[in-house]
Parts: structure tokens; C-alpha cells; sequence
């Protein structure tokens, strides 16, 4: 397997030889790691006059993890710099190293810099001797900072005895790739992991209809799924699900809906971002009984819908130009506590500027301001580019105007009442003390 195979690493290693068979204590060892962040941030100079201080004294010059070749940029050091401390020395000389590689296929041909990464890797572990451990330290390391090079290392680590390879590192790169719509690599992963005799289980089975599916080859997909149940391999709601994602991606919601019900049957519910997904579909094409059938779908799952899933809705019906219906959703979501988000009245503005019916529009906002629904920035700007190309924007800013005196003499009225009250309850209390004071003085 071409992917997979290691690069010619020889002449490149021939330099480390000498530095490796020279000195092979463990505290030497030690000395040529990066010591917390000082070490890789150690001036170029000094590494160079090491160097020649080394070769006049006869010795073979010793390879140093903090020497880059080059000065490191500014973006590196503070790469370098933000590399958790955490990590174990070993770790932590690598990934000071692997952050200053150019990313891969920078001009258009990576053959040296995947030789450069793989030289590197081949001298750090024969020199760190690491442990399947300390693999997946560099890993996560490199995948919680969205490094590009992170498929490369796990490429060329799945080929080292030290990291003990299993299934499940095959199918973290096969995803890697999917991800990225490498599927040649992806193939040449997989059929790898065949060459090695590892077993091929639902999990890889399933990440690899995924990567098919996203990539539009639903035919291929549908072949996956049919051999997972020809295996005998479980099928649960992520196969499944990877299924139903295939069909809406190539716009069959009708053999998505059926697959959805085929679950049902076997007494296995969907997850919420299938559900999502199906009614996301519907909502954009504007088939409001499909958009309407999958809500009800997701309220009979035992799903509560949340303000996203009723602007899908909402938008399925303002496209359909049913806006009764739309407004019927958000009074709804009131009934269940909820307050319709910006999307929906935005949505329904939008709707009745489509069939320029400004004064429903009106009372639609009159109405959600009754119920204490305050209108937010997108609707607003909706509603006064309608208002603007109508060329009534003065008669509506005087309304606003005249509107806003009267919610603030309403709201003075209500402080004033409740500052009156608030005086009544404090007198009522400091008689009461009066006059248990007054009886105690009696007594």
C-alpha cells in the first residue's frame, strides 16, 4: 500500500547514526530533550556554536530537537509556547518540532515534506523509544490544535510496532479522511488494515458508508449497509442513521421516511440530529406537509422540540405561503414556554412582505408584544426595509414615537403604584411594632 508506506528515511537518518551510537546514556538522552518550553525557544547561536565547538574537538556533531534549521517564525513560537505542559518531555520535544514542519502539500507536492516528517519520526523513536502512550499524547495534542499534519503522523504511526495498532486507529484515519474527502487514502487505509489481518466490524463499516455518503456515492453506501446485515453485525440506530443521512443527502426523503418507520418497527429511535436533518430538508424545499409530518414524527420519538426545530417548521409553511399556519407554530411554542426566536418572526415578516399584507404584519407584531415578546435586531431591520421602500418611514417612527411615550408613562404609573404599595406594606409593619412595643411597656 503506496499511502501507507514508510519513506525512504536512510539518507536522511545517516546524519543522526553517529549522534545515536556516540552517546547512548540515558541522562545524555535526556539533555538533547526540550526541558519544559526553554529548550525550544534556545537561540539558533548557541546551537550552532555547540555544533562547532563539537567538530573542533574531533566529535561527531550531535542532533538537537530544539535545532530547527531555521529560526523559528513568530506564529511558531507562540505555537510552541502554547503546547501543553503536561505532556511528558519525550512528547513535548516532538510537538515542538512537528509545529515548526510546513503543513503537508504546501506547493502542491508533499513527497519532501512527508519524507521530512517521516525522518523525524523514525529518529524520535529510536532515540525516545515511546510507548503506545506516548503516541497518542502527540495525537490528541496535535488534534486539539486542529494541526494539519495530524492524519500524516497517524499514518506513519500505525506502521510502528510501538504503537500497537488496532481497528479503531484505522477508523479514526478512514474518518480523518472522509472528513477531508480523501477517499483514495481512505481506501488504501482500509485495505491495509485487511493486509494485517485485523477484523473489519460494524464501527469501521459504518465510517466507511459515512465517508461514501458525504461524498455522494449512495450506491456505494447502500452496498455497506446491505453487507453489515450480511455479516450478522448488529444494526443499531448509528448504521441506521448513516443510512438515512445517505438518502437525504441525494434527496430521497421519501426512502429516508420509510427507513425512519423500518426503525420504529424494530423498536430503535432515531437520534435527534436524523430527525433534524430530515426536517431541514423538507423545511428548505418548502413542503410544509413533509415538514409537518417529520415535527409530529419527532414529538411521537419522545423528542421536545427546541426553537430551531419550530423555525424549520415555521420556515417550511412561510415558503409554502401558508403564514396562518406559521403564526399558529409560534403560538405554540408560547403555550409550551417557549419564545419565538428572531428566525421565526423574521421568517413570517417575510412571508407577508412576499404578499405585501403590511397590516397583518402589524398585528403579528401587536400581538407578540401583548404576550411580552420583544423584537429583536433582524426582524427590526426586516420590518424597516419594508417600511423604507414603502416610503413610510416618517408615519411609522412618529407611531413609534408616540408608542414609546405611552409604554413609559405606563411603565412611571406602574412604579409609582408599586412604590405606593411598597410604602403601605412598610407602615403596616413599623405600627404592628409599635404596638406590640406599646403592650410590652403595659405589661
Amino acid at each position: 500500500m503506496i499511502s501507507l508506506a514508510v519513506p525512504a528515511i536512510y539518507s536522511l537518518t545517516s546524519q543522526f547514526s553517529g549522534a545515536t551510537t556516540h552517546a547512548r546514556a540515558p541522562s545524555r538522552c535526556a539533555c538533547a530533550c526540550v526541558r519544559g518550553r526553554q529548550g525550544a525557544e534556545q537561540p539558533l547561536a548557541s546551537v550552532e556554536a555547540e555544533q562547532a565547538a563539537a567538530a573542533a574537538a574531533g566529535e561527531a556533531p550531535r542532533f538537537r530537537w530544539d535545532a530547527f534549521g531555521s529560526e523559528p517564525s513568530e506564529p511558531q513560537q507562540e505555537a510552541i509556547r502554547g503546547i501543553s505542559p503536561k505532556l511528558p518531555n519525550r512528547c513535548r520535544a516532538l510537538m515542538a518540532r512537528l509545529v515548526c514542519l510546513p503543513p503537508p502539500d504546501q506547493d502542491g507536492d508533499g513527497d519532501e515534506d512527508d519524507e521530512t516528517l517521516g525522518a523525524l519520526l523514525a529518529f524520535w523513536v529510536k532515540a525516545m523509544k515511546p510507548k503506545r502512550a506516548d503516541w497518542l499524547l502527540v495525537l490528541k495534542e496535535l488534534a486539539a490544535m486542529e494541526s494539519p499534519l495530524l492524519a500524516q503522523v497517524l499514518e506513519h504511526a500505525l506502521l510502528e510496532d510501538s504503537f500497537e495498532a488496532n481497528v479503531r486507529d484505522y477508523t479514526k484515519l478512514i474518518h480523518i479522511y472522509g472528513k477531508q474527502k480523501l477517499l483514495q487514502k481512505a481506501k488504501d487505509a482500509f485495505h491495509g488494515m485487511i493486509s494485517l489481518g485485523l477484523p473489519c466490524d460494524q464501527v469501521m463499516l459504518t465510517a466507511l458508508m459515512d465517508m461514501y455518503s458525504k461524498a455522494g456515492d449512495l450506491t456505494r453506501a447502500k452496498e455497506i449497509f446491505e453487507e453489515i446485515g450480511l455479516l450478522g453485525l448488529p444494526m443499531d440506530k448509528r448504521v441506521y442513521g448513516s443510512m438515512i443521512m445517505a438518502y437525504i443527502r441525494a434527496d430521497m426523503l421519501d426512502k429516508a421516511e420509510d427507513m425512519i418507520s423500518e426503525m420504529g418497527d424494530q423498536q430503535i429511535v432515531a437520534g435527534k440530529e436524523v430527525y433534524k436533518a430530515l426536517l431541514r430538508a423538507y423545511s428548505y424545499k418548502g413542503d410544509s406537509k413533509g415538514a409537518q409530518r417529520v415535527f409530529n414524527a419527532i414529538q411521537f420519538a419522545g423528542i421536545v422540540p427546541d426553537t430551531k426545530l419550530c423555525a424549520l417548521l415555521v420556515n417550511a409553511y412561510c415558503l409554502a405561503d401558508r403564514i396562518n399556519e406559521a403564526m399558529m407554530v409560534t403560538r405554540n411554542m408560547r403555550s409550551a414556554g417557549m419564545t419565538p426566536c428572531d428566525k421565526c418572526i423574521a421568517l413570517i415578516l417575510g412571508a407577508y412582505e412576499k404578499l405585501n399584507r403590511l397590516e397583518g404584519a402589524l398585528a403579528f407584531l401587536t400581538e407578540l408584544e401583548e404576550n411580552g415578546v420583544v423584537i429583536g435586531q433582524e426582524p427590526s431591520q426586516l420590518l424597516a426595509g419594508w417600511l423604507r421602500r414603502l416610503g413610510v418611514v416618517q408615519e411609522v417612527e412618529q407611531v413609534l414615537k408616540d408608542l414609546a411615550v405611552d409604554r413609559k408613562n405606563t411603565l412611571e404609573v406602574d412604579r409609582k403604584k408599586n412604590n405606593l404599595a411598597s410604602v403601605r406594606k412598610i407602615k403596616r409593619r413599623s405600627k404592628s411594632k409599635r404596638s406590640f412595643a406599646s403592650y410590652l411597656q403595659h405589661k
